[in-house]
């Protein structure tokens, strides 16, 4: 399958699965999200296999598709991308943001990349929220303000340690930033 062709199968799965659903901070549809996550990558020069997972990369664990439905329509490249980004919701809360920072820890950098390009979309969708919603913005997060934050400097220490790029770099102003939003 060619890069284009990949790229707009990916787009096509990822409308599908997310159709209907919005962000947790308002009423913007789902799938600006995963776009943006993607036009991240684009700007940094990620081939369009990572690209492609990026598109996909909420959908296993957001919506009713499975890895198994990745691999099929996308092939195991993607699926491998998307798997090390997807959260485990069998397990608790804690739990399971520790074994997500141990799976994209010990991932390639193509899994990385994908990481902080969600990371840094998400970080400034929160800080525009905040913009329109005040402290009340932390009320969208079911562990509040302090384990979000803590959550985010943990993905912050855990790309420093394992990996330079300047899309790390881009991710530490934005939680310098989130630190200082109302609460």
């Amino acid at each position: 399958m060619t890069g284009h062709a990949l790229i707009e199968k990916a787009m096509l799965l990822a409308m599908r699965a997310h159709e209907g659903q919005k962000r947790k901070e308002g009423d913007t549809p789902y799938i600006v999200h995963p776009v943006e996550v993607a036009l991240i990558l684009a700007r940094h020069g990620f081939p369009e296999d990572v690209l492609a997972a990026a598109l996909v990369h909420d959908t296993v664990e957001d919506t009713s598709v499975t890895l198994e439905d990745v691999r099929r329509e996308l092939g195991d490249g993607i699926a491998k991308l998307v798997a090390p980004v997807t959260h485990d919701d069998s397990l608790p809360w804690e739990e399971k943001k520790h074994a997500y920072l141990e799976s994209v820890r010990n991932a390639p950098e193509d899994v990385k990349a994908i990481s902080v390009a969600d990371k840094i979309a998400n970080a400034k969708s929160l800080i525009a929220a905040a913009g329109e919603q005040g402290a009340a913005v932390w009320r969208h997060f079911n562990r509040g303000r302090d384990k979000k934050l803590w959550f985010e400097h943990a993905v912050l220490d855990m790309l420093r340690e394992s990996w330079q790029n300047p899309l790390v770099d881009e991710y530490a102003k934005l939680v310098d930033t989130l630190d200082t939003l109302p609460y």
